[in-house]
């Protein structure tokens, strides 16, 4: 199902010849290598699991023991490379470029973006941990004496930082990767397509069947992690509550609600189901958020958030890459500090196309800014007062409350609720709170997945229903055989393992997102030393003069229907690219001028395609595109309210600029202005690629990007 938001127009969906991706006319399909590859090896793993949970458990057991001891820096290292890159991005005039092309805009406004933001990277475990988490560091820290002052700084901060700016940094490096690839090259919306300037066309291949698939697995146990964090805590919840016991078959119901609200929210789509539910998801955390710093006080609680932040920020450097080299808490590290990483890095397929999928026509910057700022700062205010209340409640005396707490995690909020007033309302606020957070997770995330197992024909669209369906119910029954094999335990064990893999592909990612920003650099400077010659051709004088700006005029003021695009197209487009696809075939090269008709307008479509050397080809196309007649138009138009324009799209994606109304002689002139733009890139290239010895080389233009092409 599409999107119903701006900009899955017909002019972002055509096929770019070069980069092989699926037309708009193709049906959705899945791809059989990664649906049955992934779909198998779930099932099989979940079935293992039940069937003989203790030789899991000892399995995973092994395999976790050797990644913490001989690839624990390795998480530290990768985590922080991550951070780098992608506040780098953010900070250069990288940041400048749009997830999509020049002239898209958001689909979303910023709350709905902000909240989608929100809902799809933090899951129920949020406040599973906003209690356990600064109580379990405070009563046993990696280093120091606990039950101080200095051990309730630490115990809040380890925790943001667990949840901080790290963690959303994969997230967001992923995001704009995918984005960016599938909205402004017309690749498909799938983890492969990032990796398209680095293995070229063989991402269509049996290698971007592997990278999908290695997502897919990692990114079905982070949500498991998730959801089973979910039915343990919401099972204590309804006990809480109304006197549910505890146990496998409430928790089993649990999973079954939760898999049938995913299925129906997934199925409804990104904007009816996913939308809806994390705009009420945030307005109710937001409520029970108020209620705690109301009924805890206000003045205390804030001193401790203010305090937090200062703490955050200046233990940050040294927390980042702090391996406890000399004496590690191995046990500490691979309940917390390993286990959040690759939990981070085991969500970041999932979210990253998630986020892709709402953030196109944001900049690089727009999206890295909100990615690491807004889902944060309520995480962080929402761990600081949840975290610097419980620790409260321990430093008045309550020491029971806080080993319950540390032992039993599941336990240690509804404990929260229940020291103060009205813990009936606040209690069952937070099952509500809860649910629509292992609810948004588990949509999403079968959203996602059905989406990496499907050919889709537009980065907005989304895979079959009976698909998101399968995923549903194929993690709820993940969930339930690693709560089978040790609970929680099991769940965040076996996320270190299925997170390590995918942890490589990112750099293999970072790698090719930073040879295409590179190409677009590149593009800018071919424009800048091209833009003399083509200022050059336009220095008319005479009677021409006169006729040409009258013209001008005349172009700016009307907005032409079907009818006059059409006689535009016969009279200056078609003539105008087939004399310089005749004369530049003449001068012996390789030239095609291709036509057809536009499904929306009625109106013909043409593009000229040169070819240069062996595999190079330089693209201009005309493209009619509907668009609003604006209010302030003057003079009498169709009876609806729209007008065509011809926008130029290039190989690298739609220009943005209209050329209706041209000469024919001004239209040959743009094209061949373009053309020398390409020639200029192309040397530019050559120089960057051919080593420093060359003269002009510049270090900074030394990538290939996905404009490459292979025969």
């Amino acid at each position: 199902m599409a999107s119903n938001g701006k900009g899955g127009g017909n002019a972002e969906t055509e096929a770019d010849g070069g980069t092989g991706q699926i037309t708009a006319s193709e049906d959705i399909r899945i791809k059989p290598v990664v649906f049955f590859g992934s779909a198998g090896l779930v099932l099989a793993i979940s079935i293992w699991a039940i069937i003989t949970p203790s030789g899991a458990q000892d399995v995973i057991g092994v395999v976790v023991g050797w990644i913490s001891t001989g690839l624990g820096w390795y998480y530290f290292l990768a985590a922080t490379l991550y951070l780098a890159f992608v506040v780098f991005i953010g900070a250069s005039r990288y940041g400048n470029l749009k997830l999509g092309p020049k002239h898209s805009t958001p689909d979303f406004g910023l709350f709905a973006w902000g909240a989608m933001l929100f809902a799809a990277g933090i899951g129920i475990d949020l406040m599973f941990f906003a209690v356990s988490g600064p109580v379990s560091h405070y009563l046993a820290p990696p280093e120091g004496r606990g039950q101080t002052v200095e051990a309730a700084r630490q115990a809040v901060v380890w925790t943001l930082f667990h949840y901080g700016i790290t963690g959303w940094a994969m997230y967001a490096l992923m995001g704009m990767a995918l984005g960016y690839f599938a909205f402004r090259y017309r690749l498909p919306l799938a983890i492969r397509s990032a990796l398209y300037p680095i293995i070229g066309r063989r991402i269509h291949g049996r290698i971007g069947d592997a990278v999908d698939l290695a997502a897919i697995l990692g990114t079905v146990f982070g949500i498991s992690v998730s959801l089973g964090i979910g039915v343990v805590q919401l099972n204590f919840g309804l006990g809480f509550l109304f006197d549910v016991p505890e146990g496998v078959a409430a928790q089993i119901g649990l999973i079954f609600v939760a898999v049938l609200m995913a299925t129906v929210s997934a199925a409804a789509g990104v904007d009816r189901g996913i939308r809806r539910l994390s705009e009420l998801n945030v307005v109710l955390a937001l409520v029970l958020l108020l209620y705690m710093l109301i009924v805890t006080g206000p003045i205390q609680l804030l001193n401790q958030l203010i305090l937090n932040i200062g703490d955050y920020v200046s233990r940050f450097p040294s927390m980042t890459l702090n391996t406890f080299g000399y004496e590690p808490p191995t046990d500490w590290l691979n309940a917390w500090t390993l286990f959040f990483w690759a939990w981070w890095v085991a969500w970041a397929p999932f979210v990253g196309l998630f986020l892709a999928r709402i953030s196109r026509g944001r900049s690089l910057r727009q999206f890295v800014l909100a990615t690491l700022v807004i889902p944060f700062v309520f995480t962080l205010i929402f761990l600081s007062v949840f975290g610097n209340s419980a620790l409260q409640v321990i430093r008045g005396g309550n020491v029971r409350f806080g080993e319950t707490a540390m032992e039993f995690p599941e336990q240690g909020f509804y404990g929260l609720l229940a020291q103060y007033p009205g813990a009936a309302f606040s209690a069952g606020l937070a099952t509500v709170v809860g649910l629509l957070l292992y609810v948004t997770s588990a949509d999403s995330g079968a959203l996602v997945m059905g989406n990496l197992c499907s050919h889709l024909p537009t980065p907005v669209s989304d895979s079959a229903p009976w698909l998101r369906v399968f995923w549903a119910a194929a993690t709820g029954l993940l969930t339930l055989a690693m709560l089978l094999v040790g609970g929680v335990e099991a769940l965040t064990s076996a996320t270190i393992v299925m997170g390590l893999p995918f942890s490589f592909v990112m750099f293999l990612i970072i790698a090719g997102l930073y040879k295409a920003l590179r190409l677009e650099r590149m593009r800018e400077d071919a424009l800048i030393a091209a833009l003399p010659g083509s200022l050059s051709g336009r220095t008319i004088r005479g009677p021409v003069a006169e006729r040409t700006w009258r013209r001008r005029i005349a172009r700016a003021m009307s907005f032409p229907g079907p009818r006059a695009a059409t006689r535009f197209v016969d009279e200056v487009c078609r003539p105008a690219l087939g004399k310089v696809a005749d004369e530049l075939r003449a001068q012996g090269a390789r030239t095609s001028v291709t036509e057809e008709t536009d499904e929306t307008s009625g109106v013909p479509r043409l593009a000229l395609q040169v070819g240069i050397g062996d595999g190079e080809q330089f693209v201009y196309g005309l493209e009619p595109v509907e668009t609003p007649t604006p209010q302030f138009a003057t003079r009498s138009v169709p009876a609806h309210d729209t007008y065509l324009r011809f926008e130029v799209r290039l190989a690298e994606g739609n220009q943005g600029y209209d050329v209706m109304g041209y000469t024919e002689e001004q239209l040959i002139a743009d094209v061949l202005d373009q053309y020398e733009r390409h020639f200029e890139f192309l040397r530019l290239h050559h120089e960057a690629t051919a080593g420093s010895s060359l003269p002009g080389h510049r270090p900074d233009t030394a990538e290939t990007g996905p404009d490459e092409r292979e025969d």
